[in-house]
């Protein structure tokens, strides 16, 4: 059993725990991830680890309320305990002397994006961040990108913090306008992520994405998060889950998670029904939070 030592709202339908696991906490490098189980009825789902304390021998999580096994989770608070808990799984994200790096995090893929944005900044990476969010209250880790970042642009669906559009937006701005831009990476959905690697295979800019695809067992052997990279059979968690953007098939990506649908949405909508969908789609977090005030001066 892992137990929860902290919880917190970042916005109404994300939330972060704090989950004391010491092996994974000495062992955690940036880019990898962890497959859970919450009890012996669960699903196992994978989890990229948002921060580690070494000294605490914690890692932190961030979950985004979307299926039933991520709902069910909300519920969970301080002194609880999650069955299972796997990993560092994945091979961890390369990091180098890029010169000019891009980080760009779509919705919760901020919380993915950050440990590698502060890895590329600790080696010495002009750094410039893109965060994007349907609306103010979705968007996460702001703070933490504006002390880290050199630049920061932050975008919304509605213009309610930031710019009004999308990252690319920004991203297609800076590529016309920077003296040079070395490295790009980027999570978030899909479509965002097949966008930025349009635009910076059009520039030569190297590119890497996380990829989120059903995943199972984390050992490959299952074949559920099989995914085609370069025009070959790829496992996003032995073989990723980073991988070459301009390489991606986000076609066939696409595809395959959409496969169940269906059932997700059957399954979710019994969770809700036994648990009451009041009690388990609340959330104390505050939607008056005012994310404009740990923005820098610029905006």
């Amino acid at each position: 059993m892992y137990e929860i030592l902290d919880d917190r709202y970042l916005s109404p339908n994300v939330k972060q725990f704090e989950v004391l696991a010491n092996r994974i906490a000495r062992k955690q490098q940036p880019g990898q991830f962890v497959i859970i189980r919450l009890h012996d009825r669960g699903e196992r789902i994978p989890l990229t680890i948002a921060d580690s304390d070494r000294e605490r021998g914690t890692i932190q999580l961030i979950v985004k309320a979307v299926g039933k096994t991520t709902q069910e989770m909300m519920n969970l608070s301080r002194g609880d305990a999650i069955l299972n808990v796997v990993g560092p799984l994945g091979i961890p994200s390369h990091i180098d002397l890029f010169g000019t790096a891009v980080a760009i995090g779509g919705g919760v893929g901020a919380a993915i994006t950050y440990p590698i944005a502060r890895a590329l900044k600790e080696k010495g990476n002009r750094l410039i961040t893109i965060l994007g969010a349907s609306q103010e209250n979705q968007l996460i880790l702001l703070d933490k990108f504006s002390e880290l970042s050199d630049q920061i642009y932050v975008t919304t669906d509605d213009g309610s913090l930031g710019e009004k559009g999308k990252v690319t937006d920004v991203l297609m701005r800076l590529i016309e306008e920077e003296p040079a831009i070395d490295y790009v990476h980027a999570v978030g959905p899909l479509q965002m992520m097949e966008e930025v690697s349009r635009l910076t295979k059009k520039s030569n800019i190297q590119t890497v994405v996380s990829l989120n695809p059903i995943m199972v067992d984390g050992t490959g052997m299952c074949g559920g998060c099989r995914v085609r990279i370069g025009g070959e059979t790829r496992f996003a968690c032995v073989d990723g889950p980073e991988f070459n953007a301009h390489e991606v098939d986000f076609k066939t990506l696409n595809q395959r998670n959409e496969m169940y649908l269906d059932q997700e949405r059957e399954s979710l909508d019994r969770f809700n029904l036994e648990q009451g969908s009041e009690k388990s789609t609340s959330s104390p977090f505050d939607p008056d939070c005012k994310l404009k005030k740990i923005l820098p001066s610029n905006f």
